[in-house]
């Protein structure tokens, strides 16, 4: 594979997939989210040229940001040797349209819950199936369900709690 189709490759996916890195992105991180998604994006780099099609681009794409972010913030480090990808910077901006009060205090929760717990959560955000986040994940189908139970009934406890503002 050359340097420019792998270069396509990538611009085509975050064109497509952008937003899923920045749900994980802000699931796992407070401050420093550009350092995060700038090291998910090298990884992503890099893994394109091994990408076999065994899954869907966004189910690898999900294995790889939440590896990713798991490992980074077990780090509690940022990236020492930042590769630049100028010419797709354009691509690696959030869109800032709005900001939903209730989306916010979603993310901050989330953020609180452990490492698999943020990670299925955001799964399921996304419609992924019971089967394929035990993929991605590595536990199994019953365990993301009982997962899914547990953290929808904190997450509804914890809204109750929840000032709306009028919203």
């Amino acid at each position: 594979m050359t340097e420019k189709e792998q270069l396509d490759i990538l611009e085509e996916w975050l064109k497509l997939h952008k937003g899923l890195i920045f749900k994980v992105v802000r699931a796992y991180t407070i401050m420093d989210h550009d350092d995060l998604f700038q090291e998910i994006i090298i990884q992503v780099w890099h893994s394109i040229p091994a990408f076999r099609q065994e899954s869907s681009v966004t189910t690898w794409l999900y294995r790889i940001a939440l590896n990713t972010a798991i490992k980074w913030t077990k780090k509690e480090k940022k990236y020492a040797g930042v590769e630049t990808i100028d010419n797709i910077q354009h691509l690696l901006q959030e869109n800032s349209t709005g900001i939903d009060e209730r989306l916010t205090w979603l993310y901050a929760e989330i953020y609180k819950l452990n490492e698999i717990d943020r990670s299925v959560t955001l799964l399921l955000l996304e419609g992924f199936s019971y089967k394929e986040m035990s993929s991605i994940l590595g536990i199994s189908e019953s365990n993301v369900g009982v997962k899914i139970n547990r953290i929808k009934k904190q997450l509804i406890a914890k809204s109750k709690n929840y000032d709306l503002h009028g919203i």
